[in-house]
């Protein structure tokens, strides 16, 4: 029987959107950089951790860990997947950068600030 291990997420900018889901997501974290990781993002000829290609972030044992990973493509339709979220404070996701989409009875469609579409059930 398949588990959910890892949530991919495609972005122009992992390191700024890692860090937006940390914060919407409680018990996650952007994942700390070791000497080893800044290591192997030297020998890739980056200097900067905002500009890693592939961020992750972490959470609770057992729980998915999720990747937000550079592509260069942008974003052009809706997606095919997206998050259902058990929250009810719509004003503090938008205050960390969240847009409103549409207000239904029972859920809130939002975006995160790559247009990804995600929702908040009441």
């Amino acid at each position: 029987m398949a588990r959910i291990r890892d949530i991919v997420v495609d972005c122009a900018r992992p390191a700024a959107l890692a860090r937006f889901w940390a914060s919407v997501l409680a018990d996650y974290a952007v994942a700390p950089y070791d000497e080893a990781e800044l290591a192997r993002l030297r020998a890739m000829g980056i200097d900067d951790v905002e500009n890693d290609p592939s961020v992750l972030v972490d959470g609770p044992p057992d729980a998915p860990r999720f990747f937000f990973q550079r592509v260069l493509e942008e974003k052009a339709v809706k997606n095919r997947v997206h998050l259902d979220l058990a929250d009810d404070d719509v004003d503090r996701l938008v205050g960390l950068g969240a847009t409103v989409i549409a207000h239904q009875p029972r859920w809130t469609v939002l975006c995160d600030p790559e247009g990804n579409e995600f929702c908040l059930l009441a």
